[in-house]
């Protein structure tokens, strides 16, 4: 799930960072640790977020595809709204993201797709972006190519660790040095507001079908 950014931090062209290896960090905070790297071919910087979780698998599975709920926690998330539920671990869904003025909203179609390993029971969740499910609109800059990558490692003792990476091209005209200077403030406050969501009642005895505890 992609989404952030600096300034937003779902958003962006998320991808799969895993081969990039020089990473700087750039915050730290209660056990949450963001960090940034240089890519080749781009002005925007990619971001990976490390840190460990009192959670299970489906209690942050859950947290994440509850698409209504994503704003109370997604960095400048302004809507988020279910398009298609394909099944109970794939769905579409579409956000808008608030960009401070003079700069113009972004938004996008999601792509989620959740994908259990049977035997290290970890969980990764694609996000890509798509084409076509709503139309632009006028004063929004649509987003039309990302991708995002969760990977969710069960640990002892109820507790999770989580690697998110993504890569940041929100399109139109933002400055990179915009997006870039507060590169870790979007991940760190989303994160912040990941584990007060993974509080909540409507989590704490999360059961899925698709996921193995």
């Amino acid at each position: 799930m992609y989404r952030i950014a600096i300034i937003l931090l779902l958003l962006l062209k998320i991808t799969n960072v895993s081969a990039q290896t020089e990473w700087k960090l750039k915050n730290e905070k209660n056990g949450i640790k963001v960090y940034t790297s240089e890519v080749t071919g781009s002005k925007f910087k990619a971001i990976k977020v490390d840190c460990e979780l009192r959670a299970t698998l489906s209690q942050i599975v859950k947290v994440l595809l509850d698409i209504k709920g994503c704003p109370e926690w997604l960095y400048h998330t302004k809507l988020c709204v279910l398009i298609k539920q394909v099944s109970p671990s794939e769905l579409y869904y579409y956000s808008e993201i608030s960009i401070p003025w003079p700069a113009q909203n972004r938004d996008f179609v999601a792509h989620l797709k959740v994908y259990q390993n049977a035997e290290t029971k970890v969980v990764t969740i694609h996000g890509p972006a798509v084409p076509g499910f709503v139309p632009v609109k006028d004063g929004i800059v649509r987003v039309q190519s990302s991708k995002g990558l969760w990977i969710i490692t069960p640990l002892t003792n109820n507790r999770i660790k989580v690697v998110y990476t993504l890569q940041l091209d929100p399109g139109g005209n933002i400055p990179a040095w915009l997006v870039n200077l507060f590169a870790a403030e979007g991940p760190m406050k989303s994160f912040q507001g990941l584990l007060l969501q993974l509080k909540k009642p409507a989590y704490q005895n999360a059961e899925l079908e698709f996921i193995k505890d």
